[in-house]
């Protein structure tokens, strides 16, 4: 039975040494999509899925790349709150699409102390960034390889360095995650590893029953770099006759057309938001 009368007196008295402390941070998947230059100017752009990713300059992990992430002030903002302010001091934007995706919690995940990271996915069209990043940030390209025994490889390219990710994908039984996540290599600091294939997995699985990927597009678009897209994130080439069926209530056809770019000017589309 309590000793105090009313819970203002409680927590007057209130012992917080009682119990050990943590840290928390958030940390942020930033997606967009970029093009590659293309060998025959009357094809459309190849697309590239990529990340940014902040090169780490002091111990722990030093030199070691890793995602953007800020801890969090426990005083002063929510963790939704902290990774708007990391997506804005690495964008300078503050209006991006922000999902929260998973809680990593292992206790050793930071030497330095006990730390709970609640990771973020974002995506941004990269029309919408400047050019200008933070010096120790930049933008890499992901590839997926699927190996056997449920091993992903996961190559990230910047043009000056190449990064491999290796994971081990397991299915799980009876339970709301479908997959559980272990590193086989360890390349990027703390377990962002796991948190890169997380994400990627978590838009694959909502671009059939989601209009996330409009989050990634131009204004105006052609359906041709729109299907890019989706073949970019799912990993597979898609028909352009079923494709169109799985979006024509999602797009709007505009009176612009594409020019100036080596072949017959295309129709451009915008996202037609159902409200």
């Amino acid at each position: 039975m309590s000793i105090y009368k009313t819970e203002e007196e409680f927590l007057k008295h209130y012992d917080s040494s009682a119990f050990e402390k943590l840290s928390m941070t958030s940390d942020i998947l930033l997606i967009s999509v970029s093009s590659e230059e293309k060998e025959n100017y009357r094809k459309t752009d190849k697309k590239m899925m990529s990340i940014l990713l902040v090169k780490r300059t002091d111990f722990p992990y030093k030199d070691k790349w890793c995602l953007p992430g800020g801890f969090l002030n426990p005083k002063t903002e929510t963790l939704e709150e902290c990774a708007k302010r990391v997506l804005k001091s690495e964008t300078n934007l503050s209006d991006i699409y922000l999902e929260q995706l998973y809680t990593y919690d292992a206790i050793n995940r930071d030497p330095r102390l006990r730390v709970v990271s609640t990771s973020y996915i974002a995506l941004v069209d990269k029309n919408r960034l400047s050019k200008d990043l933070n010096p120790n940030a930049s933008w890499f390209d992901i590839t997926l390889i699927e190996e056997k025994d449920g091993v992903v490889d996961i190559i990230l390219d910047n043009k000056t360095e190449v990064l491999h990710l290796q994971i081990k994908k397991t299915l799980r039984e009876k339970t709301t995650d479908r997959y559980q996540f272990s590193t086989k290599k360890n390349t990027l600091a703390f377990d962002h590893d796991l948190v890169v294939l997380s994400g990627i997995e978590r838009i694959k699985n909502k671009l059939n029953y989601t209009d996330i990927v409009f989050n990634m597009m131009p204004e105006y678009f052609t359906l041709g770099e729109l299907q890019n897209v989706y073949e970019v994130i799912l990993g597979k080439k898609l028909l352009a006759p079923a494709f169109r069926r799985i979006i024509k209530d999602k797009v709007q056809k505009t009176n612009k057309q594409t020019s100036g770019d080596g072949h017959r000017p295309s129709t451009l589309f915008k996202y037609k938001r159902n409200i």
